[in-house]
């Protein structure tokens, strides 16, 4: 083709090198060091950085005065042919800086405000609202406003997700509905999902139940297409991921009996005793890894199976119970990564499919030979967590080397995000990777680079991963928030419009509910105020009586490095409460009958 010669929309991610008022054009500098040249209009506008929930924040009168070095922004407009080159003319200009270097979504309560929002919106799109919290109503799929779609399908992964949203944003903000809202959904779980194998004394869960009316039919299997007829283990792993928040939340004994019971399962079924890892999934009627009835999925390993424990559910155990079990469960899952996930001599993605004995599995499925940008940072941020429960030296090789690679191949450098799947490998004659299927970017893929980045900076310190952290960040607050329905978008297109069709139109699936989002804003809120910037942070919690093991609240926000944060102060009913262990981030609970409201302070060391 020769040159280009005709105009089309896109956006440009960068930092202000120079303006020019008189001739209103300004230098833009991408992420990878190239710089444009962004012209400005009669019709621009701009835009400042915007919560969900807040009004419409202009810029637009104080544009000029914003547009000065260093300042990081997005410019949205048209790119036109222009002689043997193109000129950009800029019609948005989106400011996720308050000013320069201030960006609103390091405040200490950005995140909990948008945890609360979503929360909300998710309670009144499922129930009508936190007075009918009935969980015989919810149903799995959701529109882009919030209502419910008729099928009948209730997924337990979709309700455990809900129920980690709830949970954590009861524990960022101690409001009853949220808690509430968990507390009933863990309830639900129990009664209409778990089934408990007599025989052989564990639990495992159904994939979900259609209701019709006062009637319910129960689907064992699942009937999910990449599993098909088969028991998967991250099923089985999301299943938990409500209910453990919800523990840390409420030390309810029936909820850990039931999560005991489930790593039983793991632990006997999908365990690969041999070789070390656990299968992905197992025959529903004979539980058998090995069963010819899996088909593609028989003796097979993946990320989900190995490197899901620890975000859905471990690490919450291990930060609820301090049980040194659960350690050595983490450090095991963290093991197997580092010895069996790299590929580099091949390709800058780590393997994520395997056969019974570590060999790849290139050929399964949609996966084939493809690497998942998010799995890649997910895996960078897991390893620092782990890292600082058990310090390895190959822990934080791997991470840094995964924080190194991926703005080079799985980042967005002319329009910030990560993008979803691609090529692991270059054919002959390529420069780039390619797209699996599209260059658009989903709300969880964000997530994981956000929350990589942050703890990379939070532990290490290398400004190159505050930028990353903040660059993320400044992505999916500027493009993901929904200000006209709530909550957020599955995905966007690459230069930040949202995609709004199929499944991707939807707030609740398969795969979305509350869980990726209120992660998000957790995690995020718990590094920024703690290892950023340096803030204080409120935790609440609700314990039934007796609940914990020798009433020992642990409130450990994190797994944080050790000695960087400590207790400063306890409320018990909004009463000072001296009875706690400030190094080791532990309340001795009152001993009473009902069930009290614990406030507790989280104050940075310094160390």
């Amino acid at each position: 083709m020769g040159n280009m010669n005709f105009e089309f929309s896109d956006t440009i991610a960068g930092y202000v090198t120079k303006f020019d008022k008189e001739k209103r054009v300004f230098g833009l500098k991408t992420y990878d060091g190239r710089e444009f040249s962004v012209k400005l209009t009669s019709n621009t506008f701009a835009k400042g950085p915007r919560n969900l929930e807040e009004p419409w924040c202009d810029y637009t009168g104080k544009m000029d005065a914003m547009l000065v070095k260093d300042q990081f922004i997005y410019a949205v407009g048209i790119f036109y042919p222009k002689k043997d080159n193109h000129e950009f003319e800029a019609k948005v200009l989106v400011f996720p800086e308050k000013e320069l270097n201030d960006y609103r979504f390091e405040e200490p309560d950005w995140w909990i405000k948008q945890a609360r929002s979503i929360a909300d919106f998710y309670i009144k799109a499922q129930f009508g609202g936190p007075a009918n919290i009935d969980y015989s109503i919810y149903r799995t799929m959701l529109s882009l406003s919030g209502e419910r779609k008729a099928e009948p399908r209730q997924e337990t992964d979709t309700i455990s997700r809900l129920i980690y949203g709830m949970a954590s944003t009861f524990l960022l903000t101690g409001e009853d509905r949220f808690l509430d809202a968990a507390e009933r959904g863990t309830q639900y779980l129990r009664d209409h999902m778990r089934f408990y194998d007599t025989d052989e004394n564990i639990i495992y869960w159904y994939h979900g139940i259609d209701r019709h009316g006062d009637k319910e039919h129960k689907v064992f299997a699942s009937e999910f297409g990449d599993d098909y007829d088969g028991i998967p283990m991250y099923e089985q792993i999301y299943a938990l991921a409500g209910p453990t928040q919800t523990y840390r939340a409420n030390g309810d004994p029936a909820i850990m009996k039931d999560i005991k019971m489930t790593i039983d399962l793991f632990d006997r079924f999908f365990l690969d005793k041999k070789n070390g890892g656990y299968f992905s999934h197992i025959d529903p009627v004979t539980l058998d890894p090995r069963a010819e009835s899996l088909g593609r999925n028989r003796a097979r390993k993946n990320w989900n199976s190995l490197g899901d424990h620890a975000p859905a559910y471990l690490i919450n155990l291990w930060l609820a119970t301090g049980d040194p079990k659960y350690r050595d469960f983490l450090v095991s899952t963290a093991d197997c990564i580092v010895k069996y996930f790299p590929d580099y001599e091949h390709s800058p993605f780590v393997q994520e499919k395997f056969h019974e004995d570590w060999s790849h599995d290139k050929t399964w499925g949609w996966q084939q030979n493809r690497g998942v940008v998010g799995h890649n940072l997910k895996i960078a941020w897991n390893l620092m967590r782990i890292n600082s429960l058990e310090g390895k030296k190959e822990y934080v090789d791997l991470a840094n080397k995964i924080g190194g690679i991926m703005p080079t191949v799985g980042m967005d450098v002319q329009r910030g995000g990560w993008y979803d799947v691609m090529e692991r490998e270059m054919a002959k004659g390529e420069e780039c990777h390619r797209f699996a299927w599209h260059d658009r970017k989903a709300w969880w893929q964000q997530e994981q680079g956000i929350l990589a980045y942050q703890i990379l900076y939070g532990v290490l310190k290398d400004p190159k991963n505050q930028q990353l952290a903040r660059e993320s960040a400044a992505f999916y607050n500027s493009f993901f928030l929904d200000h006209d329905d709530g909550a957020v978008y599955f995905n966007v297109l690459n230069n930040g419009i949202p995609f709004l069709l199929g499944n991707e139109r939807l707030k609740g699936s398969h795969s979305m509910s509350a869980y990726h989002s209120i992660e998000l804003c957790y995690l995020s809120q718990v590094y920024i105020n703690l290892l950023h910037t340096k803030q204080p942070l409120d935790l609440y919690f609700k314990p039934w009586p007796r609940g914990f093991d020798g009433s020992t609240l642990r409130v450990e926000p994190d797994i944080l490095p050790k000695g960087s944060v400590k207790i400063d102060q306890v409320w018990v009913d909004n009463n000072p409460w001296k009875n706690f262990d400030a190094a080791n981030l532990t309340v001795q609970l009152p001993n009473v009958d009902y069930r009290p409201k614990i406030k507790v302070r989280l104050v940075p060391t310094g160390k």
